[in-house]
């Protein structure tokens, strides 16, 4: 995402039972049945409700920032954001479908999920002191949708009023019920205060801390090195039984690093806290460090049921030499995954093979009577794998020899107007083919330079350029490029969002997440089938349907996934002893254990080089 943007992620809502909601509102909205935590709940499952507050965290950031508002397209957002501000309702860790309220005490669903109402807590106060007022949250869902990221465009399109129906209620009233996840994602509108903005440009960069209603605020800005979040001791939603136990850390500070290898080493030496590692070189071979060895750095493997998306090099196919399929499988031939995992990657992760890997809604084998259903109007617009093949990315033997692969990719070429002339491939106009990999991260360059010495043999002239975290942003932002890595995350339920990934209109339009640039009319009816669909078993048929018809057009390369978090941290803290079932969890469930703390300050700390 081109900002940071306080989760609105697609999830599907049925909520039951409807009637009962209309009548006098409830406490949270589900998928399927009833929610987990009753309206009586103490406390989520995954927190130590007594856990301590206190102490300071020091975390990293990469690149850089100019800009303290997450809502918008311009600057770059400083890391940890949006921590100072909250939504309607909120989502937790236990569940990946369920939402609770928060600024919001009650949420009425009309039953043919035409609207949605929220009713306010009375005692909902911005940091500042003052109420939260359905004033508030009406000038919020305007703003956003004229000024914010353009994200909000897309999810409120569907939106025809935001009226304010009592003193502290909002109703949101929609085109027509056939988008069933609106109230969700109206649930998940960040609530600014109108007041803080009066006389200012919301769509310009600021540096000034803004007013929020959440856990932490803004004490200390230094472009360029740090930004520190200090916990609000009187904050107004600490006791509700959502948020009891989390926040514990009183101070948050995120360090900015321009390289990744001197932030590793820094780590070693102390300068952080916690690091959630996601080089797997790191993990294998670099904490082989006294202070690992003496228990002052703790390595941790977390299991997790994340969705994992898909992570991948991007093809930008609004360039001319990826506009064909052909050259985009040929392309898919010359990526040694099985090579880079041996070699590069220790044995760790796996291959990713889906847009949605890790879920049940995942594409694999044949279609299934369901898909067919939505898959068969498109016969001839679509590749006929989708309804022959599995989808299976190219393999190799891992040896590092792809002649079998090399030519396979020379004959898609071939196919597609390209040839090997004197070691070089060129169209028939002459003209080479060459083309630019954009990173942010230097320390890919060895993932990606295999790569392009396999395209080196099929005649493929590939540059690596890496840029600073701000002009990268600025490229991706306007889809200046040849080729990226990026990674496209998804939810347990897909919905609204996927239109910012995949719809034709989305594919021009700055900031948006259509980095591939497609304009495919079958996705787009594909991702509508996939928004309207009234129930999880329709959900999961399209979301499969979509999934092939994305795979069999070969628009990325795919890379890898893995199902637990490596994280390294400075012992100083504890954990609850039951983890959440989606998420990490260290800003908001972890805290500073005392005991741990003075044992690790009287030791000497600095020990990791």
């Amino acid at each position: 995402m081109a900002a940071l943007i306080p989760a609105v992620a697609g999830l599907l809502l049925l909520a039951t039972p409807l009637a009962a909601q209309e009548g006098g509102g409830s406490h949270a909205i589900a998928l399927h049945g009833t929610p987990k935590y009753g309206p009586d709940f103490q406390h989520l499952d995954y927190v130590n409700p007594e856990a301590p507050k206190g102490g300071e965290v020091k975390l990293m950031a990469f690149g850089g920032y100019d800009n303290l508002n997450p809502f918008i397209l311009r600057g770059q957002a400083a890391a940890g954001s949006g921590l100072a501000f909250e939504t309607l309702t909120t989502s937790n860790g236990d569940e990946a479908i369920t939402e609770y309220g928060l600024l919001a005490e009650s949420i009425q669903v009309a039953d043919d999920r035409s609207w949605v109402s929220f009713t306010l807590r009375p005692q909902a106060r911005f940091h500042d002191g003052k109420p939260v007022t359905v004033d508030d949250v009406i000038w919020s869902f305007e703003t956003l949708k004229e000024k914010g990221h353009p994200l909000y465009r897309t999810y409120y399109a569907d939106v025809v009023k935001a009226e304010k129906t009592g003193e502290r209620t909002i109703k949101f009233s929609f085109r027509n019920g056939n988008n069933p996840e609106l109230p969700v994602i109206m649930g998940q509108l960040p609530v600014l205060p109108q007041h803080a903005f009066a006389g200012r440009d919301f769509a310009a960069t600021t540096l000034e801390p803004m007013v929020g209603s959440g856990p932490y605020k803004v004490v200390d800005v230094q472009p360029g090195r740090s930004i520190t979040y200090e916990r609000v001791k009187d904050w107004w939603a600490k006791d509700l039984p959502i948020n009891r136990g989390r926040y514990n850390f009183d101070r948050i500070r995120y360090d900015y690093y321009r390289d990744l290898d001197v932030a590793f080493e820094a780590f070693k030496a102390g300068a952080y806290d916690f690091r959630q590692e996601n080089s797997s070189k790191n993990w294998t071979t670099g904490y082989n460090v006294p202070a690992v060895q003496s228990g002052q750095i703790v390595k941790e493997e977390l299991k997790h049921q994340d969705p994992q998306g898909m992570q991948a090099f991007v093809f930008n196919i609004r360039r001319p030499i990826f506009a064909d399929l052909r050259v985009r499988e040929a392309l898919n031939n010359l990526f040694d995954y099985e090579w880079t995992r041996a070699n590069l990657s220790y044995g760790l992760y796996q291959r990713t093979k889906s847009y949605f890997a890790n879920t049940e809604l995942a594409s694999t084998g044949l279609p299934s009577p369901a898909e067919l259903k939505l898959l068969e109007p498109f016969r001839g617009q679509i590749p006929d794998e989708v309804f022959t093949k599995p989808y299976e990315p190219p393999k190799t033997d891992g040896s590092g020899n792809i002649r079998a692969n090399l030519r396979t990719a020379l004959g898609l070429l071939k196919e597609a107007g390209w040839d090997l002339k004197d070691g070089k491939l060129v169209n028939g106009q002459g003209q080479p083919f060459r083309f630019e990999i954009l990173l942010v991260q230097a320390d890919m360059e060895r993932i990606v330079q295999p790569f392009v010495r396999n395209l080196e043999r099929a005649g493929i002239q590939a540059q690596i350029r890496v840029v600073d975290s701000a002009q990268y942003q600025n490229r991706t932002d306007n889809f200046d490029y040849d080729m990226i890595i990026e990674r496209f995350p998804q939810s347990l339920s897909p919905g609204n969002e996927q239109r910012d990934y995949w719809e034709s209109s989305r594919a021009d339009l700055p900031g948006s997440r259509n980095s591939i640039g497609i304009k495919n009319p079958v996705v787009d009816k594909l991702v509508e089938a996939l928004i309207a669909a009234p129930d999880r078993d329709s959900l999961i048929a399209a979301t499969r349907a979509l999934d092939r018809v994305l795979l069999w057009n070969w628009y990325v390369i795919p890379h890898w996934h893995d199902t637990v978090y490596r994280v390294a941290y400075w012992n100083r803290f504890s954990h609850p002893a039951v983890a959440p079932k989606y998420g990490l969890g260290f800003s908001d469930t972890w805290w500073v254990d005392a005991d741990k703390d003075a044992k690790l300050a009287g030791s000497p700390r600095r020990t990791g080089q």
